[in-house]
C-alpha cells in the first residue's frame, strides 16, 4: 500500500484541552503503516497451533478494525486528499485475508462469512478497477483477489459465484496480456488451469448433497446411541483433524487438493439445514461491516466444528511436528483425525533410496523433541540426515525395529523440486517404515508413558497404495489404541474411462464423503447418466440403512472399544459407516470379487456380521444396485438376487 502523504491537509480535533489539530491524512498512514507491520507479523504463522497465536490475532484485528472505521468515517475527506479506490480495496482485502486465516485455524464458518462479505463487497464495487490497464501492479492486485475470493466460494459452496469468478479471471487474464507482456502472467495462466480442472471434478453431481454434516439429511447429534458402560466408559469427541494429500498430477487449487478439499467439508456441520434461512446480505454504501450473517445460518446447540489443519505436500518430519503439536493441545475427550492420501511405491522404488542408517535417529530426534515440548517444524528440519548419492541403496527387504520397508509413500517437499539429495527426508520419496509409522509409533510407545502430556486417541485414514504398513501401528501403543481406516492397495477397474484419481480424485475418499457418488462412479453411470428419482431413492436407502448399521454397532457387545467410543462423535461414525459400505462395495463388486488387494480394511477388526460376508450388509448393496439397475456387476452369495 502506498504510502505517500497527500499535499492536501484536513483537520481533526482531539479531545485534549490544547485542541491539538492533526492532518486526517497523518492519522490514517498512521493506521495503515501500523495494521501493515502487524499484518506481516501474522501473515507466514502457521494454521495450527491456534493457542500460542491468539494474542497476536486480536491485536491485528483489533488495529484493522479501527482503520476500517476511521477510513468509513472520514472517507470523503480522505479521498479529496487523494486516496485511491484500489487503496480502500487493499484494506477490505486483508480483513478478508484475516478472516479466511481465522477459518482456516478456528474452522468456525462465521469466519468464513465474514470473509465473503468484504470479498463480495470488493467485487462489486470493483475497488481494484480504476487504472487497472495502465498499473502492473493493480492487474495483479485484482487476479490475486480474484483467485482469494474463488477459494471462500469454493469453502462455501457458493457454485453460481464460484463459476462467476472464474469468467471474470480468464476475462481479465486476457486483457492483461494484451495491455502488458504475456510473460508476467504465465503463473496466472496456470491458476486458471487448475481452478477449470478443480471445477471439473467437483461437479453438480458430487454435491446433489452437501458434504458436510447435515441435521436434514443426518442423525441429529443428540439422536445418536451412546457407548456402553459395560464395554467403555467414555464417549470421545472429534476436535482436531490433520489433512494432508500428495499425488503427481492431482486435482488442486492453490494449495487444497481435491481429496483434502472433501475431507474438510466431510468434518463440519451443513448450514443450510433447518436453522439456515438466507439473509440476501448486501453491503450498503458505507462498506463491508459486521453483520449477524453467521446468526442466521448457525445452529448453536450444537457443537463447534472440529479444528482442522490442511498441509500441502509437507516433508515427512514436517507432518510429525504438527501431528505432536496438535496432539499437545487436545482436550480430554478428544479424537485426533489424521488423513494423508497420497501415492504409494513398490520395494523397486527403495532401490534409489539411501541414508536409511539415519532413519532411526530422525525418529528418535521427534520424540526426543516431543518429549521436551521443544518440536516445531524449524527443529525438525534441522536434522542432519547426511549426503545422498545415485550409488547408494537400501535393502528392499530391510526391517528396522521390527517393521518391514517393503512400500514407500511417495510425499514431498514444499520447497524444492524433488532433487535427488532430497529423497531421504522431506523429498519426494519416504519410506513408510521409517519416516512416518515409525516415529508415530514411537509416539505412541515412548510420549504416552514418559511425556507429561497425555497422548490422545488417534484416528488414522490411509488412503494409499502403501496403506497396510500402517498396521505395524495397531497393537504396538502402550496407551491409547489407535483406529485405523486403510484404503485397497490397488485401485478398483470402474466402469467408466474418465474416472481415474487424475480426474476426480481418490476413489476411495469419495466412498468416505460422498458414498452414493462414489457408488455411481464405480459401476460407470457418470453425472449426466444418472436417472435422479433412482438416485432419490438410493439416497433415502443408504441413508436408513447406515443408521441402522449404527444402532446396531452400538448394541454389539463384541465390538472393540476403540469404536464403541468414538460412535457418539457424529463425524467419526460416519466415517466408519461409509468404510462399512465401501468395503462391502468393493468385496462385492465382479471384478474385485475375492481379491483382497481391491478391498479397504480397518483395525480394530470390525465383527462378523459387518462384514461384507453378512447377509444384512450385502442386502443394502444388493438393493442400492438395483436401484440403478446395475445388480448383474455384483456377486452376491448370502442373499437371493431378483435373477436368481
Amino acid at each position: 500500500m502506498s504510502q505517500q502523504q497527500p499535499q492536501q491537509q484536513q483537520h481533526v480535533h482531539s479531545n485534549s484541552s490544547n485542541s491539538v489539530t492533526i492532518p486526517v491524512s497523518e492519522v490514517y498512514w498512521s493506521l495503515v503503516d501500523k495494521a501493515d507491520k502487524k499484518f506481516s507479523k501474522i501473515r507466514d504463522l502457521p494454521y495450527y497451533e491456534r493457542h500460542r497465536y491468539d494474542t497476536y490475532f486480536f491485536k491485528v484485528f483489533k488495529v484493522y478494525t479501527e482503520l476500517w472505521k476511521f477510513q468509513q468515517e472520514n472517507r470523503q475527506k480522505l479521498v479529496e486528499a487523494g486516496l485511491k479506490r484500489w487503496e480502500i480495496g487493499e484494506i477490505a482485502s486483508r480483513i478478508a485475508q484475516l478472516y479466511y486465516g481465522q477459518y482456516m485455524r478456528t474452522s468456525e464458518r462465521s469466519y468464513l462469512s465474514e470473509s465473503y462479505i468484504f470479498y463480495e463487497a470488493i467485487f462489486t464495487r470493483e475497488y481494484f478497477r480504476e487504472g487497472l490497464s495502465q498499473d502492473l501492479n493493480l492487474a495483479n492486485k485484482q487476479l490475486r483477489f480474484l483467485a482469494r475470493f474463488l477459494m471462500v466460494c469454493l469453502v462455501l459452496n457458493k457454485r453460481e459465484t464460484v463459476h462467476q469468478l472464474v469468467t471474470q479471471l480468464k476475462l481479465l487474464l486476457d486483457e492483461c496480456k494484451r495491455t502488458f507482456q504475456e510473460t508476467d502472467f504465465r503463473e496466472w495462466k496456470l491458476v486458471v488451469q487448475e481452478i477449470v480442472r478443480f471445477l471439473k471434478a467437483d461437479t453438480a453431481f458430487m454435491n446433489i448433497r452437501p458434504l458436510r454434516y447435515s441435521l436434514v439429511l443426518d442423525p441429529h447429534p443428540d439422536s445418536l446411541p451412546r457407548a456402553s458402560a459395560a464395554v467403555t466408559t467414555r464417549t470421545l469427541r472429534l476436535r482436531n483433524a490433520v489433512l494432508s494429500s500428495y499425488h503427481n498430477n492431482e486435482v488442486k487449487f492453490s494449495e487444497l487438493t481435491i481429496d483434502t478439499f472433501r475431507m474438510l467439508q466431510s468434518l463440519e456441520w451443513e448450514p443450510s439445514g433447518s436453522f439456515y434461512q438466507s439473509s440476501g446480505t448486501k453491503m450498503g454504501a458505507s462498506g463491508p461491516s459486521r453483520t449477524n450473517i453467521s446468526q442466521d445460518i448457525v445452529d448453536h446447540t450444537l457443537p463447534p466444528n472440529p479444528q482442522k489443519v490442511v498441509l500441502y505436500r509437507p516433508s515427512m518430519t514436517h507432518l510429525i511436528a504438527v501431528i505432536a503439536t496438535v496432539c499437545e493441545e487436545l482436550p480430554p475427550d478428544g479424537v485426533l483425525l489424521v488423513y494423508l492420501s497420497a501415492s504409494g511405491l513398490g520395494p523397486t522404488a527403495l532401490s534409489s533410496l539411501a541414508g536409511a542408517e539415519t532413519f532411526p535417529d530422525a525418529a528418535n530426534k521427534i520424540v526426543k523433541d516431543f518429549q521436551s515440548h521443544t518440536i516445531s517444524s524449524d527443529v525438525i528440519s534441522s536434522i542432519p540426515l547426511g549426503s545422498v548419492t545415485e550409488n547408494q541403496s537400501v535393502p528392499t527387504q530391510m526391517k528396522v525395529n521390527g517393521l518391514s520397508n517393503n512400500s514407500c509413500l511417495q510425499f514431498g517437499s514444499r520447497g524444492n523440486g524433488g532433487s535427488k539429495q532430497n529423497h531421504v527426508l522431506g523429498g519426494r520419496l519416504c519410506t513408510f517404515g521409517d519416516l512416518l509409522v515409525r516415529p508415530l509409533r514411537l509416539l505412541f510407545q515412548k510420549v504416552r508413558v514418559t511425556s507429561t502430556i497425555p497422548w490422545r486417541p488417534l484416528f488414522l485414514v490411509i488412503d494409499s497404495e502403501s496403506s497396510i504398513a500402517f498396521e505395524a501401528i495397531s497393537g504396538a501403543e502402550k496407551g491409547e489404541p489407535a483406529a485405523l481406516l486403510l484404503s485397497p492397495r490397488c485401485s478398483a477397474p470402474m466402469g467408466s474411462n474418465d474416472s481415474c484419481r487424475h480426474s476426480n480424485g481418490s476413489l476411495f475418499t469419495i466412498f468416505l464423503t460422498a458414498p452414493l457418488q462414489a457408488f455411481c462412479i464405480l459401476v460407470g453411470i457418470s453425472s449426466s447418466e444418472v436417472d435422479m428419482g433412482a438416485f432419490s431413492n438410493a439416497e433415502k436407502l443408504l441413508s436408513s440403512s447406515l443408521n441402522d448399521w449404527g444402532l446396531a454397532l452400538a448394541a454389539c457387545d463384541s465390538l472393540s472399544p476403540v469404536w464403541v467410543q468414538i460412535l457418539g462423535d457424529p463425524f467419526l461414525r460416519r466415517l466408519l459407516l461409509r468404510f462399512i459400505f465401501c468395503w462391502a462395495v468393493l468385496s462385492l463388486y465382479a471384478p474385485t470379487y475375492s481379491k483382497t488387494e481391491f478391498v479397504p480394511h480397518c483395525l480394530p477388526h470390525l465383527p462378523e456380521n459387518f462384514t461384507p460376508k453378512a447377509a444384512a450388509i450385502q442386502t443394502v448393496v444388493l438393493q442400492v444396485a438395483e436401484t440403478f439397475g446395475a445388480a448383474n456387476k455384483f456377486i452376491f452369495s448370502g442373499v437371493k438376487t431378483a435373477e436368481s
